[in-house]
């Protein structure tokens, strides 16, 4: 009842003024905004051209103190090496002879702006793909070796990767020779659609008949390494390395925590939470890395002399 006579209380007309009255009430009622504080212009850190930023400990270095091994002198972190500088520290000097050199992606997708981003970065890392293949002896002893560069579109793997990947475990298959693969990778390269993930098929198979034959693959796993490239050839090594601290793993975090509607602990997906459960078998420092493929060369009876 009481709303009844609150209806028939209402007037049949309402003057301007009170009209005027009761919106000036209302504006008055909504807060206002608070005035927004002006942004102090943050002077950018000036840093000169011959240093760097570490991101762990955030002190400036200069790059050459970084040494040939690319490690922070101040907090230790591995800085991501491209594959000439990988394998000037891994190979015996002189003794690394590359394979596949002239082979390059095509557009099989006629992915808009592709070709002409390959060219690009040909040019800037000297490259023809993201990956180094080719012979060379560690410690004495030969192998067969493959190098992944994330300076070449995040080291994703397209048909040149699969394709140069694929022939040098056919050629260690042939010729007796164990391989090791330095993985550094994004996962699947996007603008070659499924011939990209075809690559993993591939690779994979001729890696089951390089194990077949009896020989040696060793994958050493360095900073990415995720997306299908985890999920094909780096963990079906017969000896899987990892450099400290290196994200491993196949989707990002974010997708997996809203798949299983759990949050996953902070060392997930880190080297040294895969050794802990049993995905890898040693994490090995940078410095310690030829010494290590050296010694398990020698110890599977690999060929210690390079033959012509």
């Amino acid at each position: 009842m009481k709303l009844l006579d609150n209806i028939k209380n209402i007037p049949d007309k309402i003057s301007v003024d009170t009209l005027k009255e009761r919106a000036v009430a209302i504006k008055n009622a909504i807060p206002k905004p608070t005035a927004r504080k002006e942004k102090k212009e943050e002077k950018k850190e000036e840093i000169p051209s011959d240093s760097l930023k570490c991101p762990s400990c955030e002190k400036i270095i200069e790059k050459k103190a970084l040494g040939k091994l690319k490690i922070c002198p101040e907090c230790g972190k591995l800085f991501r090496m491209n594959a000439k500088d990988r394998i000037k520290i891994i190979a015996d000097k002189d003794s690394f002879k590359e394979m596949d050199i002239n082979m390059e992606a095509d557009n099989p997708l006629n992915f808009p702006d592709y070709s002409a981003k390959i060219k690009g970065l040909q040019e800037k890392t000297g490259l023809k793909d993201a990956v180094k293949t080719g012979i060379c002896t560690i410690g004495g002893y030969k192998c067969l070796i493959g190098v992944m560069d994330s300076g070449f579109m995040m080291g994703s793997m397209g048909s040149v990767v699969g394709e140069k990947l694929t022939r040098l475990f056919e050629y260690g298959t042939e010729h007796k020779l164990p391989v090791v693969i330095f993985t550094c990778s994004g996962g699947a390269r996007m603008q070659e659609g499924i011939v990209s993930l075809m690559q993993m098929a591939k690779v994979s198979a001729a890696v089951a008949k390089h194990s077949e034959a009896g020989q040696l693959y060793v994958t050493v796993l360095t900073d990415p390494t995720t997306g299908g490239v985890t999920a094909s050839f780096a963990m079906l090594g017969d000896i899987i390395l990892a450099e400290p601290k290196t994200l491993i793993g196949f989707a990002g975090r974010r997708v997996i925590e809203q798949t299983i509607k759990q949050k996953l602990p902070d060392e997930f997906q880190t080297s040294e939470f895969l050794l802990e459960h049993g995905f890898v078998d040693a994490i090995v420092e940078r410095e310690k890395l030829q010494d290590t493929l050296a010694t398990i060369l020698k110890l599977h009876n690999c060929k210690k002399e390079v033959e012509e």
